[in-house]
């Protein structure tokens, strides 16, 4: 192991994931700019990202939630001054860092709609616990999440510090053309009038209840259709789920993060009708391309979104459809709620998200 000292050392081993991964990727490049930084992960999806040659790359290619994680992570992290977690599956064992940050974003696993098996809550209440009390500095992505980490972990008084994540808007604004757009409509061949729905098929997201309010929609507006990003047709719970939809819902599979964009900018609007999140980057996202937001009034949403979406009971699916009518048929509405979710996106900009971990990790780097 080398000697030398990094300011930081990240776990970026889930990169590619979504949420957390978008969280790492917007991360790493303000840290590469002010700190010694080294990046534990695949080295080979490492060395595509630009800031590559910037920091010191650590192969670590090793699956999370493992045994082998709990084994290697201590071995491989180097000598640095704090060692950040972007997700609670901390090394357990003694690193050779001088002081630990966590980001715990949500304690999704422990709350009881979300029917995973009594070990997995277990680990995940244990491996919770562990983080907030080992690290000496506790990040969040809202208020929402910070009160659900009180409520389900004992953190005995630990301040946990609220740094909301964010969005490059003005590159997204920037790829937004009429050239683009109509390349991204004719590449994927995406229908003329769509609602878009951007998740997955976890019980959480509430993707049935979508399901649902399209199929009493579309009784009254059948041309108009669904576009569902983030999952595949084969991934639904049960054939019943998809019946008599097969021909007004589009399924176009893996989308590359460049696409994204035209997918949001060619919609009537996004309806994101999760139970739980703890922050929520697709009505943010949506916003930045002008798609106006349809959005559940669960959990951290109202406080990512403010008043620049349409909200509805996610509990409820003739509150989705009701929404959904609205935008068929008040434009206004539709026009208002774009011109307040480019007001929205300002809270969330890549600066004040730099500025704020930046603040974070010096505090840390320099308290005593």
């Amino acid at each position: 192991m080398s000697t030398t000292k990094f300011d930081i050392t990240i776990d970026a081993r889930m990169i590619n994931h979504s949420g957390i991964g978008t969280y790492i990727k917007n991360l790493i490049p303000n840290l590469a700019d002010h700190y010694k930084l080294a990046v534990l992960g695949n080295k080979n999806i490492l060395a595509t990202f630009i800031w590559a040659k910037k920091v010191k790359i650590v192969d670590a290619n090793y699956p999370i939630y493992s045994i082998s994680e709990q084994i290697n992570l201590p071995k491989d992290i180097p000598y640095c001054r704090i060692f950040i977690s972007p997700h609670y599956n901390i090394p357990i064992a003694r690193i050779l860092a001088d002081k630990r940050m966590v980001v715990v974003h949500d304690v999704n696993h422990l709350v009881d709609f979300n029917k995973i098996s009594f070990f997995k809550k277990i680990y995940a209440r244990y491996m919770i616990s562990a983080a907030v009390k080992k690290s000496d500095k506790v990040l969040t992505d809202s208020n929402f999440s910070k009160s659900e980490i009180s409520k389900y972990i004992i953190a005995n008084s630990k301040e946990i510090k609220i740094v909301h994540c964010s969005i490059d808007g003005e590159q997204i604004v920037a790829s937004l053309n009429i050239y683009f757009l109509a390349l991204i409509k004719n590449k994927y061949r995406l229908p003329q009038n769509y609602f878009l729905y951007v998740g997955s098929i976890k019980r959480h997201k509430n993707l049935l209840s979508v399901l649902k309010a399209f199929k009493i929609l579309k009784d009254k507006h059948s041309n108009f259709q669904l576009v569902l990003i983030g999952l595949k047709y084969n991934e639904f719970l049960s054939e019943s789920d998809f019946e008599g939809l097969r021909e007004n819902v589009f399924v176009p599979g893996f989308i590359p993060d460049e696409d994204l964009p035209g997918f949001y900018a060619n919609a009537l609007s996004l309806v994101f009708s999760s139970y739980y999140e703890g922050f929520g980057l697709p009505p943010l996202e949506a916003m930045s391309c002008g798609c106006p937001v349809l959005s559940s009034n669960a959990s951290s949403l109202p406080e990512v979104c403010g008043d620049a979406a349409l909200y509805f009971n996610p509990y409820k699916v003739d509150e989705i459809v009701t929404a959904m009518q609205k935008i068929i048929e008040d434009k206004n509405i539709a026009k208002d709620m774009i011109v307040k979710g480019n007001e929205n996106i300002k809270r969330f900009s890549r600066s004040i998200f730099n500025e704020n971990i930046k603040k974070e990790i010096d505090e840390l780097i320099f308290s005593k």
